[in-house]
């Protein structure tokens, strides 16, 4: 995978919870993902296919966090996941991807539109259908951490793929 994919969405994300929810981020670094299982409770992921590459990323955040950051970013306090929160890491990916983009598009990359699937329960997984090496960045909030995975690879103009709108509830 190519490294220079990381950045953009990391700085996209930084920006969309400072603006839209008040939370300052940091992140630590990076390493490489060897399985699926996501380390958080809820996830928001969305695949990008491009002329050149094509990969997803994939937003996992613990309880603690989404509710902090849910709480803040829609004006009243949460106390559990529900369908309002996974609406808002579907929008929160939504636009991290949308800032990506925007400044990989600078450097001459081009996506299609796709719409976020956000997954939620303990233990669930998270696939990239990219055959790319997945790159795992560890975040941490005042009320605890999430993850970002992002996962690329080159592509024959040909290959693309579409994400399907939807909400997975895991049990």
């Amino acid at each position: 995978m190519n490294v220079e994919f990381v950045n953009p969405f990391l700085d996209a994300l930084i920006n969309v919870l400072k603006t839209m929810a008040n939370v300052d981020v940091t992140y630590e670094s990076p390493c490489l993902k060897a399985d699926s299982v996501a380390m958080g409770y809820i996830t928001g992921m969305i695949g990008l296919a491009g002329e050149r590459t094509s990969g997803s990323i994939a937003i996992t955040f613990t309880e603690e966090a989404v509710l902090h950051i849910a709480s803040n970013m829609l004006g009243e306090k949460f106390t559990e996941v529900n369908a309002e929160v996974a609406d808002m890491v579907g929008e929160i990916t939504n636009m991290v991807s949308g800032g990506g983009r925007k400044i990989l598009s600078e450097e001459g990359y081009k996506f299609n539109m796709a719409i976020p699937t956000t997954i939620v329960g303990r233990d669930h997984t998270v696939t990239h259908r990219s055959k790319g090496t997945t790159v795992l960045v560890p975040f941490k909030t005042p009320a605890g951490p999430f993850y970002v995975e992002i996962s690329f690879e080159e592509v024959k103009p040909s290959a693309a793929y579409n994400v399907r709108n939807k909400v997975i509830y895991k049990k």
